[in-house]
């Protein structure tokens, strides 16, 4: 338990795609939900040093600095390992230099910032309000200071999008002082703005391109491509996200926040008021031994890594290489084994999720 989540739901704006739990920004409301997370985090009892910590949202920089003090001074009085990975997301039309250096005094190491895209058509359908020259700008600001460690997202998958305005958006993070690039297909998810303007998701072949587009260039610009959706220059993979694909142990915070604690996996509640009251848990999930065999899979297997037969026979008695759907999938070259690790190839990576639902 050394990896700390904390959801901060607060947005200036919201986006048309977005069904993450946020709320629109009232100062009213800051203090008494930052409390409320103090109060949560005193419940599940921290035990050791935190090795990351990783304040998502919403949108973390939507509040004031003063607010942003207060939050990150709480955080300075938890317990935390010298080598620890500590992000913050951000929107970048928020971001100023003020913000960067209350970042820095608080030893914040790591900026996410959501791009999504640079194409002001496809920004305005998305409800995001920042342009290429800002992110150009603000990028090499949060750099200059003395960041170095930034991801951030690129979307794609827009109705309409042309494979030459990814092409163009993936060569423009390449001349950015950018260590780690998310990539996310748009999603047209219930309830959010485009769901109910009926926008239609691009064809399955058009995504697929795209995705390989991608993986392209972004290997051959020496990014690894070490999760299924994530590249990492050299030593910058997200220490973060990898407790979460390691099946590790987590502690998550807020509003609509997931953790993982002692073999119980929960769900926060996505109500505000509810939450500032005292109500934690939305959802429960007692992760059985045999549920966390499959979690096992599920999750390692996104990664390039893998996981070790070794390491998995030891924890559960189970030797894969001896089941049936797992020399199915090897048949088919779904699955790969090697030097003790057993792993989906790099060019079968987008369909994993067919192979996953076989393979269990």
């Amino acid at each position: 338990m050394e990896a700390l989540y904390i959801h901060i739901p607060f947005c200036k704006t919201i986006c048309s795609y977005c069904d993450f739990c946020k709320v629109f920004y009232q100062e009213k409301w800051t203090k008494p939900y930052i409390e409320a997370l103090r109060k949560e985090l005193d419940e599940y009892g921290l035990s050791r040093p935190l090795s990351t910590i990783y304040i998502g949202g919403g949108t973390p920089n939507s509040l004031s600095n003063k607010e942003l003090e207060i939050l990150l001074n709480w955080i300075d009085t938890l317990p935390k390992q010298e080598n620890i990975e500590y992000t913050i997301e951000c929107n970048v039309e928020l971001i100023t230099k003020e913000q960067i250096s209350l970042f820095l005094k608080h030893g914040i190491n790591r900026v996410s910032i959501g791009i999504q895209t640079t194409h002001d058509h496809h920004l305005a359908k998305l409800n995001r309000h920042h342009n290429q020259d800002e992110i150009e700008y603000k990028i090499n600001l949060i750099s200059r200071m003395g960041i170095k460690n930034i991801n951030v997202d690129l979307m794609y998958a827009f109705p309409n999008e042309t494979m030459e305005e990814l092409e163009k958006d993936i060569n423009f993070f390449l001349t950015l002082p950018i260590t780690h690039i998310s990539t996310y297909s748009l999603m047209i998810e219930p309830n959010t703005k485009l769901y109910i303007e009926n926008i239609q998701p691009i064809s399955e072949d058009l995504d697929a391109e795209m995705y390989n587009l991608i993986c392209h260039k972004l290997k051959e610009n020496n990014f690894e491509h070490y999760e299924i959706s994530n590249f990492a220059k050299i030593g910058y993979q997200s220490k973060h996200n990898l407790t979460y694909w390691r099946n590790k142990g987590y502690y998550g915070i807020g509003v609509g926040a997931s953790g993982y604690i002692e073999n119980l996996r929960y769900t926060n509640t996505r109500s505000l008021t509810a939450y500032l009251n005292g109500t934690r848990h939305l959802e429960e999930e007692s992760i059985s031994k045999e549920l966390n065999q499959e979690y096992e899979l599920l999750l390692k297997l996104r990664l390039k890594e893998g996981l070790s037969i070794s390491e998995y026979q030891n924890k559960y008695g189970i030797d894969l290489l001896s089941l049936d759907s797992v020399k199915r999938e090897m048949r088919k070259q779904n699955i790969e084994y090697h030097d003790d690790r057993m792993f989906i190839p790099e060019h079968k990576l987008y369909i994993s999720n067919e192979i996953l639902v076989d393979l269990l």
